[in-house]
């Protein structure tokens, strides 16, 4: 589908179509304006296998090309979902599946995207998290403990599991050091957009109510990366802060859905789809 389109590249995250309200919107809201439409999905689309599929199969229905990358929920092992992987085998089972589905993912060769604000590679990442957005004075473990003590613990200290590696330390560097290896490759001569489920960079994550979860949002390894990969922009979601930023002059889109109750106070700004390449000042 790396042909040239008339259409937008788009973008959302955070779907959660484990709540009715959301799978209502995602039936009815999330649809193409053109054909030539892109979709990419920056994570957590929900938290079982199956409505997963579920989700992506009726984007890709809709949508010219479909791009996934995983977000912590959608690599939850939830105990009545009866795919019980756990770790890099079950993001292997949701990169299978998206395959059957015609949907692209971290695994598969990055598309180009010919559209207006192309030529473009889009490159899908999985990073994964190191517990290295934390108070610097802290070490990991006292940092886990202070979180702990505050009862702000992110769910996937009980869901998502690192297997087979030790920790999810480990997982990330492996993921980083791999995905670095892909993004190496890529055309100098071509710039990228950056899809991601957790930022970047850490800056987004200081207007968080609870700084304490930032730990589980990203890891510093990736801090240059817009940089160092030339990217005309950058989408992350999990924070369910849905805004844009501008680091270093790179424009990052956090294009969350969230939770119904989260929308019921905010509402979605700019619509509930973000055109990734909008020139800069329209609507940013």
């Amino acid at each position: 589908m790396a042909g040239a389109s008339a259409g937008r590249l788009m973008a959302v995250s955070d779907l959660h179509v484990v709540h009715a309200e959301n799978r209502r919107l995602l039936e009815e809201q999330i649809v193409p304006g053109s054909p030539g439409d892109w979709l990419l999905v920056a994570g957590d689309v929900s938290e079982t296998a199956s409505e997963v599929e579920w989700a992506l199969g009726l984007l890709r229905d809709r949508f010219a090309q479909v791009v996934w990358t995983p977000g912590n929920h959608d690599l939850w092992t939830p105990a009545d979902d009866p795919v019980q992987l756990r770790g890099e085998q079950r993001y292997r089972y949701l990169v299978e599946m998206c395959r059957r589905l015609g949907v692209l993912t971290p695994e598969d060769p990055y598309p180009v995207w010919q559209g207006p604000g192309g030529p473009v590679v889009v490159a899908p990442l999985f990073t994964h998290y190191d517990y290295s957005f934390r108070d610097p004075a802290l070490t990991k473990e006292q940092s886990l403990a202070a979180a702990h003590a505050s009862g702000v613990v992110c769910t996937d200290e009980f869901l998502l599991h690192p297997d087979p590696y030790p920790d999810m330390d480990g997982w990330c560097r492996a993921r980083v050091a791999a995905t670095a290896a892909r993004l190496d490759a890529v055309d100098p001569a071509l710039g990228t957009v950056l899809v991601n489920h957790y930022p970047l960079v850490r800056e987004p994550t200081d207007v968080l109510w609870y700084p304490q979860f930032a730990q589980w949002c990203g890891t510093t390894l990736t801090a240059d990366w817009h940089l160092r990969y030339r990217a005309a922009a950058v989408v992350y979601g999990h924070l369910h802060i849905p805004r844009t930023t501008y680091h270093d002059g790179v424009r990052f889109d956090e294009v969350s859905i969230g939770y119904p109750r989260e929308r019921r106070r905010r509402g979605l700004p700019r619509g509930v789809l973000r055109d990734v390449l909008r020139p800069r000042g329209d609507g940013a």
